[in-house]
């Protein structure tokens, strides 16, 4: 097993109501991304699978950064904010600039848990989960036109990008140490 089950602290299920649900279980993947990168220094993280590709643990966590901060700040929230790690230059930054330096692993923590933190008082906050984000808005994920996005909609789709996100992880980490997921 990656961790014993005394030490892991997610919950996996046993939540009540439909906020609980979505709120558990995205709380959850994020637990499950932080445990894949445990105890690694910053060489690990930002060794990549394979050629070609530059996917890496450190470039996970700031893509997910940036999901958080794309989902929840400018589309919930409306905010017109740049982007993390991004640019026109380098659209792939987030794992391009994934590179073995301790500044940039702390960076990349402390820019992850800035966007939850603020993801999860959004939602906190939220009256209801069906507040909408104007798709069609300025900031927002869609073309003018488009129907208004729930926020429970947007918390399946952080359910489903973690997962998947993860399962990459679960890779990653038994390439770099033999550890493989539970």
């Amino acid at each position: 097993m990656f961790v014993h089950p005394d030490e892991d602290t997610r919950a996996d299920g046993g939540f009540q109501g439909e906020r609980a649900v979505l709120v558990g279980y995205l709380r959850d993947q994020r637990l499950t991304l932080e445990l894949k990168c445990a105890g690694l220094d910053a060489e690990a993280l930002a060794r990549r699978s394979v050629e070609p590709s530059n996917l890496s643990l450190l470039g996970l966590v700031r893509h997910l950064a940036g999901v958080e901060q794309h989902w929840f700040r400018q589309v919930m929230a409306g905010q017109d904010v740049r982007r993390h790690y991004r640019s026109e230059e380098d659209p792939a930054g987030e794992f391009t600039g994934a590179v073995a330096d301790p500044a940039v692993v702390a960076d990349a923590w402390t820019t992850w848990r800035a966007e939850v933190a603020f993801a999860e008082q959004l939602v906190a906050q939220a009256p209801s989960l069906d507040i909408t984000a104007d798709a069609g808005g300025a900031g927002a994920a869609g073309a003018a036109g488009e129907e208004a996005m729930e926020l429970r909609e947007v918390l399946v789709h952080m359910i489903e990008e973690y997962a998947r996100h993860n399962g990459h992880a679960d890779f990653l980490r038994e390439r770099i140490d033999g550890r493989v997921g539970q």
